[in-house]
């Protein structure tokens, strides 16, 4: 054999193995950073996700749950995974959108250090009242709350339910006392117990304790009313003109991971959110499972960073 043909097949076998290689894709389980506590809203969408994306890549998807610092601590570690498809992170609006105006020394770029894979959630919030709290609409609750200091709890400083409540202030000019808690588990033992007054939080965690009657739901942030909870009116459409929180959750890898491994996760994410079974699961919660390309979820992300970074502003919060 010619020097030139050996190389020519010493090419080819390299390329066949890494090939083959990526082919294999995943041969081990997957890890899934989820910024947030175990029993959150965001767990929940994580978990029944992350279970379905198992099943359509043949392997278990494992979830790695980093709360606190408005999702920053998670965001910085996935950032920093091998770019190889097995380490996934579950962003959020706050680690994607309100972050970057938030944090004066954030340690990562939404945009330059992920590849965004889909959008996989989209989910208002719900503006709920523990039982301490005598108000029974919005109007009720803007008059109490001009009496006398409200507590609202969030899922951390900065994190989206403190600048929904943050939005409420400002358009009300009612002040609150904001009480940051390390994800909304935490939050709501305090809310039921009456040492936290409201909150602005996901439907998904109070949706027992809002149906069997200890705590109350008195408006929903979107702009349309949600699904699960038709009887309670949108904040803007109990007199809040112009009040809009609508929170978004999705699947990024770290940037670099190889095209065609992102490729095969993103189809397989769209095999997991397209089961009947999860939209049924989910819609229930007030939650809307979504699926769509890379480049939407991008552009989204894009359009979402300086309207962020405007109601940031004008709460007047801020991480050191």
């Amino acid at each position: 054999m010619t020097l030139t043909r050996f190389k020519t097949a010493f090419c080819a076998a390299l390329l066949a193995c890494s090939g083959l290689a990526t082919a294999a894709f995943p041969d081990k389980p997957v890890r899934l950073i989820v910024p947030f506590p175990a029993g959150g809203a965001a767990d929940v969408m994580a978990r029944g996700m992350a279970q379905r994306l198992g099943t359509e890549l043949g392997q278990p998807i494992v979830i790695d749950n980093r709360g606190g610092a408005g999702g920053t601590t998670a965001a910085e570690g996935a950032a920093k995974s091998p770019a190889d498809g097995y380490t996934l992170f579950f962003g959020t609006m706050g680690t994607h959108a309100i972050n970057p105006a938030l944090y004066a020394k954030l340690r990562y770029d939404p945009l330059k250090d992920f590849a965004p894979i889909s959008l996989t959630h989209t989910t208002p919030r719900v503006l709920v009242v523990g039982p301490s709290v005598p108000a029974k609409n919005i109007a009720e609750l803007i008059a109490l709350a001009k009496k006398g200091t409200l507590t609202y709890g969030s899922a951390g400083n900065g994190s989206s339910s403190h600048l929904a409540g943050a939005l409420f202030e400002a358009l009300t000019g009612v002040k609150m006392l904001h009480v940051p808690y390390k994800g909304s588990s935490p939050l709501l033992v305090d809310l039921l117990a009456g040492r936290v007054d409201l909150t602005f939080d996901s439907y998904a965690v109070y949706e027992q304790h809002i149906k069997n009657g200890k705590v109350a739901a008195l408006g929903v942030t979107s702009t349309t009313r949600m699904g699960a909870l038709p009887q309670v009116p949108t904040i803007a459409e109990a007199g809040v003109k112009g009040y809009d929180v609508s929170n978004w959750l999705g699947l990024f890898a770290p940037a670099g991971t190889p095209k065609d491994v992102l490729i095969k996760i993103h189809s397989a994410l769209g095999r997991a959110m397209a089961a009947p079974e999860l939209k049924t699961q989910l819609v229930v919660l007030g939650i809307e499972p979504t699926f769509g390309t890379p480049e939407a979820f991008a552009a989204l992300i894009r359009a979402e960073l300086p309207k962020w970074a405007e109601i940031v502003k004008k709460s007047g919060a801020s991480v050191e």
